[in-house]
């Protein structure tokens, strides 16, 4: 997809995915937003940050998304893939019906558990963010913005994104989701902008361990502040994207852990 096509308005506008600080420092630029989850992706701080949470002498940590894909066909992942769940039993970001939604972070027993990568399917992995639609008169400044926000490896795609909740009952909002189409389970699909650090752009540090990724965010800050803010505002708004619980990013509560002390 060209820059081109992305700046061209449309009568429908554009939608912009948020998976990191997107969700809790939103577009300046926006009708109405939405929450859901993408598929096949997991979401983990292997992007090294230079200028908004670090400096180019002592780089910070942002998050990016590795797809499915990607973990399967290339070698530096080998073919384990620690996850992180709660009790043993559920899965991070899983989409089990649970109400712990107002549970302090930190509270639970988050486990590092390993994974084959080889007998993952897509299914298995499910990233919360939200989706913001920008009317048609703003899609070229808001390409512009985030061409700037979003540098140091970050390059645009397209991906579809499950709506769950539609956070607006606005006319505006009813009218563009009624000719937003459905799966057969009666979710909004929507194909969305998003900018991704992929594995083989050169700020990509993953995979990386857990507690190696804690002390970086710990101890970095950048023009943005502090690196550990970052962090911290992300697990607080992911969690609060879905107000049953499901939204939950078990990784993102560990690192907080690791940082928060």
């Amino acid at each position: 997809m060209t820059n081109d096509e992305i700046q061209k308005p449309s009568e429908e506008g554009m939608w912009v995915i948020g998976y990191g600080s997107l969700i809790f420092k939103p577009l300046p630029y926006y009708q109405f937003k939405v929450s859901g989850y993408l598929k096949g992706f997991i979401r983990r701080f292997w992007q090294s940050s230079s200028d908004h949470r670090g400096t180019p002498e002592a780089p910070g940590r942002v998050v990016t998304l590795v797809s499915l894909e990607d973990l399967k066909r290339n070698s530096k992942f080998h073919n384990d893939l620690h996850m992180y769940e709660v009790r043993g039993k559920d899965q991070e970001t899983d989409l089990l019906s649970r109400t712990n939604s107002s549970t302090d972070l930190g509270e639970e027993d988050i486990r590092d558990i390993t994974h084959k990568i080889s007998k993952l399917e897509e299914d298995d992995l499910k990233v919360w963010g939200c989706a913001y639609y920008v009317g048609p008169e703003d899609v070229a400044k808001v390409k512009e913005y985030l061409d700037i926000r979003e540098k140091d490896g970050y390059t645009t795609h397209k991906v579809p994104f499950h709506v769950l909740n539609v956070c607006d009952d606005s006319e505006n909002a009813n009218k563009v989701m009624q000719k937003t189409p459905k799966n057969k389970n009666g979710d909004y699909i929507i194909e969305s902008l998003i900018y991704i650090g992929t594995i083989d752009n050169a700020s990509f540090i993953g995979p990386e361990d857990i507690q190696k990724t804690g002390e970086k965010i710990k101890t970095s800050s950048g023009e943005s502040g502090k690196n550990s803010e970052y962090l911290i505002e992300l697990c607080k708004a992911v969690r609060n994207l879905d107000d049953k619980g499901r939204s939950r990013d078990y990784y993102l509560e560990d690192l907080v852990k690791l940082v928060d002390i």
